[in-house]
């Protein structure tokens, strides 16, 4: 099992050093969410909170995780990175390759992009893109920015998007792993058929574990079960050694983890104390679970 170092939330004066204590520690990935805008007030609830409240307030920063993974992959040499994940059908999917093509060469390959939809119909509003096509425009989306990202001349004539021959570089030297977070059955049967990994939502195990399998079955009915696949999983309730033996058993490959939200700190302790939870947490799990 792999372990990856979830950044957001966290003060942004904060994200290159955990990121370098990630390195140093032999962790394998650090992943940082996209938040665009915080409304006032949305016209639908927060799909994964039980309330359908955020958990976040409008002062908590989000930093831009392209910008970001720049910044801390140039002062790191082994850890991955991951977005987790981009709202991709409101952005230009020639632009998102751009910004992935940069981030690769400054990171030497070290980036995989999760990529999702957006809960908020107000982001699409703000953005100029339609809401009700987000799914068919993120599938697309994928498509195009693989193709950008060979490097080479390639022409897109879509169902939503239609550009003339063009290439873009610098890209990457091996293909970027692309992964789609959610929870719907029609985000489910995407990752399937054309994503190469999955990654859960904040959610509890057993909600990931029937995730799983019901990825596995689609896989299996779009004859893409043989193809390599990466789970990633956000567990709420999967903290020490046993939870993570709990997930490794569903064949979850990769879990995001906040130590120093399992040791009593918070996004808000000192630096300290989150490097002191990250060494805890590498001596009590990752040492025993590699």
């Amino acid at each position: 099992m792999k372990f990856n170092l979830t950044l957001t939330f966290n003060p942004p004066e904060h994200y290159v050093e955990l990121a370098k204590a990630a390195d140093e520690l032999g962790w394998d990935t650090v992943n940082v969410g996209d938040g665009l805008f915080f409304f006032d007030e949305t016209s639908v609830d927060y799909p994964y909170s039980d309330s359908g409240a955020r958990y976040w307030s409008a002062n908590t920063p989000f930093l831009d995780p392209f910008a970001v993974i720049s910044a801390m992959g140039t002062v790191t040499k082994n850890v991955r990175f991951l977005v987790n994940v981009l709202k991709l059908p409101v952005r230009n999917p020639l632009l998102v390759a751009k910004l992935c093509g940069t981030t690769a060469f400054l990171t030497e390959d070290r980036l995989s992009l999760g990529v999702g939809l957006s809960p908020w119909p107000e982001d699409f509003e703000i953005c100029g893109t339609d809401w009700k096509t987000r799914g068919a425009r993120c599938a697309e989306s994928i498509e195009i920015i693989r193709d950008a990202l060979t490097g080479e001349f390639f022409e897109h004539k879509g169902k939503h998007y239609d550009f003339p021959n063009l290439s873009i570089n610098p890209v990457p030297q091996t293909p970027m792993p692309i992964l789609i977070g959610g929870t719907a059955t029609p985000v489910l049967k995407r990752a399937a058929r054309i994503a190469d990994g999955f990654v859960s939502p904040n959610t509890t195990a057993e909600n990931i574990g029937e995730m799983v399998k019901e990825i596995h079955r689609y896989r299996k009915e779009y004859g893409t079960d043989n193809k390599p696949f990466h789970l990633v999983s956000v567990a709420i309730d999967a903290f020490d050694l046993d939870g993570h033996k709990r997930l490794q058993d569903m064949g979850i490959d990769e879990t995001c983890d906040m130590p120093w939200l399992y040791y009593g700190g918070k996004f808000s302790s000192p630096l300290s104390v989150k490097i002191d939870a990250m060494k805890r947490f590498t001596d009590e799990v990752i040492a025993k679970m590699k």
